[in-house]
């Protein structure tokens, strides 16, 4: 399965790849240009492997109870302050995010911004998307930043949108990251340099849960 909104891309690099290799074998007579044209074949067929594989959308399901959250993004944890974990989505991992708790949409806040690595501290400035939830447990905060070398959030919801736990919310394209605020009563389950599957793995449960265990 294919992230929404990437077949334009895929078809639109995948259309360059059979252009240029039907104009490499139609300019046979041209040798130069035959061959500038074949490089460009096997370059636009790079790049259409490499979008599927980038867009791959693979089907998820939550583990454990419903008020377990799930990690809202494939990745490595950066940072764990509190409440509040950090994940860095590399150029290999799935970019579709995903919604840690089951509730309601009460806010969405983009703001356009730079280009800075989504990993750095600096990367305040980053185009990003900050996203509040109304839970059964409380108020729920998750950020989407953009990395480096695109500045694209694409966003599945709306104010008002009511989520699944583990429902897709959006995609960030390229590098970039995910941070998330947990409601208050919330005991973080994973440390630092955690690899994590967004919508599957449990990142944090309730406190009275996490004392009984």
């Amino acid at each position: 399965m294919l992230a929404k909104g990437s077949y334009s891309w895929i078809l639109g690099i995948a259309l360059i790849a059979i252009l240029t290799w039907f104009g490499s074998r139609s300019l046979s007579g041209s040798i130069m240009l035959s061959s500038i044209l074949f490089l460009l074949f096997i370059v636009a067929s790079i790049l259409t492997i490499f979008f599927i594989i980038f867009f791959r959308d693979p089907q998820r399901y939550p583990t454990g109870d419903e008020d377990d959250a799930v990690s809202p993004a494939d990745g490595k944890v950066i940072s764990i302050q509190n409440r509040t974990i950090c994940i860095f989505m590399n150029i290999h991992d799935v970019h579709v995010n995903r919604a840690p708790l089951s509730g309601i949409v009460t806010h969405i806040d983009y703001k356009p911004g730079g280009y800075i690595p989504a990993f750095n501290k600096d990367s305040e400035v980053n185009e990003r998307n900050h996203i509040v939830m109304k839970t059964t447990t409380g108020t729920l905060e998750l950020t989407q930043i953009a990395g480096v070398l695109t500045r694209r959030i694409v966003s599945y919801i709306s104010e008002g949108t009511e989520l699944k736990r583990g429902e897709r919310i959006g995609m960030i394209r390229f590098g970039s990251r995910v941070d998330v605020i947990l409601p208050e009563g919330y005991v973080t389950r994973v440390k630092l340099n955690d690899v994590l599957k967004a919508g599957a793995t449990i990142i944090a449960v309730k406190k009275d849960k996490f004392c009984k265990n």
